[in-house]
Formats: structure tokens, C-alpha cells, sequence
């Protein structure tokens, strides 16, 4: 299905690829081989993607959307490996995450590096509305990164909060992704608002499915290890569903896994998150977000774009990685 969505934009996605390579540039070659090995580890894409479908959805001609396609790439890449040093991961995307292969301060700092990239592309985009939503999008992450800090090894974080941290550190960047994808192609107020507000609801779809998979998912098909939420001591939504729905001893075992962190106990871990329904209820909240994101997607012009960004919802809840 990914090769289908990305074939709709195939000239453009591969005007992405190579507008990234060129804008890794840097003098410092350290820069350069960590801004790569990131870039190269492959990914979905499914970000860039959506700026691509919105904006040529949109009517969207010149290269403005390659150009932001890869601003928000680069976003996406800078908060891995961000995220990657605070949660101490050791493998993504099936290899080792660059904290891993080179230390923790190079990666801050090549994400540093990333982030301030994104900002120069935007400068010469000259949408001083794209550079608005941005530099706000950003500052949501940030807020979003924090607030999953907070919530870390807590057994009282409930699914309002859960709810809210993945919106900020995850949908927003989505949301960002079609609504600027419709603002450089010069939609109307009514047409940005309707991809604005799909972009947020397939964000959401994609992050819970991605906190299912973290306890359902297939290791050799992810690239990454199961539990590792847990090991965090992350209360993502199907440890919060499952902490709701348990009593004695079980609630007991979740609690003090979520305090502890680590995986110790893991497989007693899933064995509660799968009898308390945890999972199902996590994957149909994940469909009821893209179902949302569909609705507004119909809204617009019947075109291979169009069709391409609903496929992009039904790719968000049926993945395996």
C-alpha cells in the first residue's frame, strides 16, 4: 500500500530524496555522516508524503512543496534523534539509533543542526504564514516531549493526558504537514482547514497504532524491540486501558512495571494489556481518528491525490511496522 500512496507523487518524492542529500551539506564532516545515516535508515516517509498529496490535492505547481516536504522531514529527523537520546534507545528502524553508533551529545547536536536546516529552507520557501504554523508546530513538540518526561513512571496518567501528549508530540506535525501542503498551493480557508484538521486525526491514528504495535508488533518487521514503551516506563494507552480494567495481583504487576520500567516482566505485562482488551480498544480508537480523517478528506476534489491521502488513512491502522 506505501508503494502505491508514494507512486501518486513519485516525481516529486524523488525531488525530496535528492533536495535532502544537497541540504545535508556542512562542512563538518560529522554533521554530515550523522544527518545521513539518519536520513538513509529508510522510514515510511508518510510525512512528506502528506505534504506532496495536500498540496498537489490543491493544485499546488513549483517545487514550494518539495521544498517544505523536506523541511518537515527534517523536523521529523531532528525530534528522533532528540527522542532517542532521552529515552536512552539503543535500536531503531532496525539498526542502532546514532546515539548508539556515535554518543549522545553528537546527536543533540546534528539534530540541532537539522532543525536550524529546516528553518533556513523555510526562509527561502518565504511563506511567512508556513514559517507561522512551523515555529508553532515546533514549539507544541517541545511541550509534548516534556510532558511525556513528566509522565514517565507515573500509574495515575489517565487518557486525557495520553491523549494530549501524542497529539502534541506526534498529530501536530502531521496537522502541519497537509495544512502547509494547502497553504503554499493557495487553497481556500475552507480547503486548508479540512487537510489541517485530517492531518491531526491521521497523526493520531498513526501514533496509536504505534503504541499497539509496541506491545503487538512484529520485531523483524518493526526494526525495533517490543516493550520498549514499557521499559521506558511510557503509560501509553494500552497500559492505561489495562490498568482501568484490572484488580489484584495483575493491576498490582502493571503499577509496579510502569514504576520500575524495564522488561522484566513483560510477557505478564502483555498477557494483562491482551485480556483486558487493551489492544482492540487502542486500535479501534486509532480507526474512529481515521475515520475522522477521512470524512474531511472527502470533502475535497475527487482526484489520484485525494485518493492517495485516503489510502494514507487506511495505511495508518493496518500496518504491521
Amino acid at each position: 500500500m506505501h508503494n502505491t500512496i508514494r507512486a501518486v507523487v513519485a516525481t516529486d518524492f524523488e525531488a525530496v530524496n535528492e533536495f535532502i542529500v544537497d541540504q545535508l551539506h556542512s562542512n563538518v564532516d560529522l554533521v554530515e555522516n550523522i544527518g545521513h545515516y539518519i536520513i538513509n535508515a529508510g522510514g515510511k516517509r508518510m510525512r512528506p508524503i502528506l505534504v506532496l498529496l495536500s498540496a498537489r490535492c490543491c493544485g499546488a505547481t513549483g517545487d514550494d512543496a518539495v521544498k517544505l516536504a523536506a523541511v518537515i522531514e527534517f523536523i521529523h529527523t531532528a525530534t528522533l534523534l532528540h527522542d532517542d537520546v532521552v529515552d536512552m534507545s539503543s535500536m531503531r528502524r532496525g539498526r542502532p539509533t546514532a546515539n548508539e553508533q556515535w554518543n549522545n551529545p553528537s546527536s543533540v547536536l546534528v539534530g540541532d543542526f537539522i532543525y536550524s536546516r529546516a528553518f533556513q529552507v523555510m526562509v527561502r520557501i518565504g511563506n511567512m504564514e508556513v514559517m507561522q504554523v512551523m515555529a508553532d508546530t515546533t514549539n507544541v513538540i517541545a511541550e509534548g516531549e516534556v510532558l511525556q518526561l513528566l509522565n514517565k513512571h507515573r500509574t495515575d496518567t489517565s487518557e486525557a493526558d495520553y491523549m494530549r501528549v501524542i497529539r502534541d508530540k506526534t498529530a501536530v506535525l502531521f496537522e502541519a504537514a497537509a495544512y502547509c501542503g494547502a497553504i503554499v498551493a493557495g487553497a481556500n480557508s475552507e480547503t486548508r482547514q479540512a487537510l489541517k484538521a485530517a492531518g491531526m486525526h491521521l497523526g493520531m491514528a498513526f501514533q496509536l497504532v504505534d503504541d499497539v504495535l509496541d506491545y503487538d508488533g512484529d520485531v523483524s518487521a518493526m526494526g525495533k524491540n517490543i516493550g520498549d514503551d514499557l521499559a521506558e516506563g511510557k503509560p501509553t494507552l494500552p497500559l492505561i486501558h489495562a490498568l482501568q480494567h484490572s484488580s489484584g495481583a495483575d493491576k498490582a504487576l502493571l503499577q509496579q512495571s510502569i514504576v520500575d520500567g524495564g522488561q522484566e516482566n513483560l510477557d505478564q505485562v502483555i498477557r494483562i494489556i491482551r485480556s483486558t482488551g487493551a489492544l482492540d480498544y487502542t486500535r479501534q480508537k486509532a480507526h474512529e481518528q481515521a475515520d475522522l480523517a477521512r470524512a474531511r478528506i472527502r470533502s475535497l476534489p475527487d482526484s489520484s491525490f485525494r485518493e492517495g491521502l485516503l489510502q494514507m488513512c487506511e495505511m495508518a491502522v493496518a500496518r504491521v511496522s
